[in-house]
């Protein structure tokens, strides 16, 4: 319980400082071409007017990383993301088709028109705002490092000579690359098989989102989160292709109208309340009208 409040306090203390389709889908209909006049280039998507006429917003999500995006045990989507994937649907008045996405997919399924919108659990980067466009943020977060009770790895300087396990175009991956390059990184593709990989011991540890690791070691005993917030505290946002000014500022105005609802805190008692108990206060997690 005590390592659960300091994760928060961490998140908290550095903020302060700076109809359902279940899968597949292209966008409903064709997405076109629209020039990118910042950038010099063309990329592929369809515009708030475009999803209008099409009836369809097609929004990428996990299925796999509870509880943020998820299929559960009848086949259905749930998690924080999916609850604000819903709402944009509902407010935008058309179908809402989810379309699951990997870690290291999101970019491309937005580059390539598959997607109008992503929504899985995406931090927001330098690198990554190169490529695509970035609303304003509804949640905040940090890394984390979860082990086994039996050989809990409590600081960073004891993942030398170790195998840790990250999820591949996770900002994990790109901290441990750019920081640790002692550090042995073992990576899939997905979610589910970075965690089966360190309950069959292929791994000493997993680095991840500290919100979903700690979320997870709650659902497995025998797991601890030693290290509790490493690397910079980030936000998470939605993400639109480069350039579709139409649809980032409707999102932008949604979701500062949301919080005249405190939408967020909604979604948040929904989707994560029975998940962290009232070991989490919601507040130095939930980011409400995109004011950190």
């Amino acid at each position: 319980m005590k390592n659960i409040r300091r994760i928060i306090s961490a998140i908290a203390a550095a903020a302060m400082t700076l109809s359902f389709a279940a899968c597949g889908g292209n966008g409903g209909d064709t997405a076109s071409e629209n020039t990118d006049a910042a950038n010099g280039g063309t990329a592929i998507y369809r515009t708030l007017d475009d999803i209008k006429s099409s009836g369809k917003l097609t929004i990428g999500v996990f299925s796999d990383k509870n509880p943020f995006g998820y299929i559960d045990n009848n086949g259905e989507y749930q998690g924080y993301d999916i609850y604000f994937a819903k709402r944009l649907a509902e407010d935008l008045g058309t179908e809402l088709e989810l379309v699951p996405v990997e870690a290291a997919s999101r970019v491309e399924f937005l580059e390539t028109g598959k997607v109008d919108i992503i929504l899985a659990n995406f931090t927001v980067t330098g690198e990554r705002a190169e490529k695509v466009d970035f609303a304003l943020p509804y949640m905040k977060v940090a890394l984390g490092v979860v082990s086994p009770d039996s050989a809990v790895i409590a600081s960073e300087e004891e993942l030398a000579g170790k195998k840790l396990i990250v999820v591949k175009g996770t900002t994990a991956e790109t901290y441990f690359t750019d920081n640790y390059p002692d550090v042995e990184l073992v990576k899939f593709d997905e979610y589910n098989e970075a965690y089966s990989a360190l309950q069959d011991g292929r791994g000493d540890a997993f680095s991840t989102d500290n919100t979903e690791v700690l979320a997870w070691a709650m659902q497995n005993p025998g797991f601890t989160v030693g290290i509790e917030s490493l690397g910079s505290i980030d936000t998470i946002a939605p993400a639109v292709s480069k350039g579709n000014e139409s649809l980032l500022n409707w999102i932008n105005d949604e979701i500062v109208t949301l919080a005249d609802e405190n939408f967020f805190h909604a979604d948040y008692d929904a989707t994560l309340a029975s998940v962290y108990g009232d070991a989490v206060d919601k507040e130095n997690l939930v980011v409400e009208g995109g004011r950190i």
